[in-house]
């Protein structure tokens, strides 16, 4: 039994169609026609019925769509494989990354990639969690580090906690309520704030605190995944940021931003997981950068 011939059967049953298929495999219709007329004879059984222009899965084809996916995967996965033991030197990591990991990983991590590993090729991927699972399904991505509360323990993912850092409120060096002995939430509403968007769970947790005025819905005037750019924000004027204090490390290291002390302090936590899919090979260059994120995941 030949894996094109699988492959073949299988962009037949996701399409429907053997015109649509035959273009996706670049291929004739009537050389897409003949693979799977082998296929059935080697099976001796009918996997379609060809109904005028229709398409559609004989019993027979429905049980047997299963096992030739994962036949399909399993080819695909030693073959990728071979390829990454041959390539153990250099190699790619392609990587998605949430709002706060975005903040903590990127700029570190491409330079240490820059200096260190020049060969590795690096592919770092932002934007919502749900379009990142997407992509590391399709496996256009190697491994998510992503907040773990939006992720649903699906069974084909592999998820693996790396952090629970501390939240808080950031501002600029010089700002007026610095200045105050004690600050409440009531003195942070008078000015603008910013924030990830934040999970149930951390919404939960503020209005546990602060009351119901504490609502993000109600409490945010600024909502964005990109927390540099917010970081950049901050800096520049009164706005407050309600997010991942190790987000801002170097920018509070250097003086430049100072965490507000809020009565009572935030009690919210951020955890990240590191995500791959179930049963996939691993390149050996993944290696570098899951001792990448033990390092530098840490508040």
């Amino acid at each position: 039994m030949h894996i094109r011939h699988l492959e073949h059967f299988l962009a037949v049953a996701e399409s429907g169609s053997f015109s649509r298929a035959a273009e996706k495999l670049f291929l004739t219709q009537s050389a897409l026609s003949r693979s799977i007329q082998a296929l059935e004879m080697e099976i001796d059984g009918k996997l379609l019925d060809r109904i005028g222009k229709r398409n559609e899965l004989t019993p027979l084809g429905r049980h047997f769509v299963e096992r030739a996916s994962r036949i399909v995967l399993e080819a695909s996965e030693l073959k990728r494989a071979t390829e990454l033991m041959r390539n153990a030197d250099a190699g790619a990591m392609r990587i998605g990354l949430g709002s706060g990991p975005g903040a903590i990983l990127m700029v570190p991590l491409l330079s240490e990639m820059a200096v260190h590993h020049p060969k590795v090729r690096v592919r770092l991927v932002r934007g919502p969690t749900e379009l990142q699972l997407v992509h590391l399904r399709e496996r256009q991505l190697d491994a998510l580090v992503v907040d773990m509360r939006v992720l649903s323990p699906d069974e084909d993912l592999s998820i693996e906690p790396v952090a629970e850092m501390a939240g808080g409120w950031i501002v600029r060096a010089g700002h007026p309520l610095l200045a105050r002995q004690s600050v409440t939430l009531a003195d942070v509403q008078r000015y603008p704030i910013a924030s990830t968007p934040l999970s149930t769970e951390v919404a939960r947790v503020l209005m546990d605190q602060y009351g119901a005025a504490a609502n993000p819905a109600r409490l945010l005037t600024m909502e964005s995944e990109d927390v540099r750019g917010m970081l950049d924000v901050v800096e520049r004027t009164d706005t407050i940021l309600l997010g991942v204090l190790a987000t801002a490390r170097e920018r509070l290291a250097a003086g430049a931003l100072e965490i507000l002390p809020v009565r009572p302090a935030l009690k919210a936590t951020a955890r990240f997981a590191y995500v791959t899919l179930k049963g996939r090979s691993e390149a050996p260059v993944m290696s570098l950068f899951r001792e990448f994120v033990a390092q530098r995941m840490v508040d």
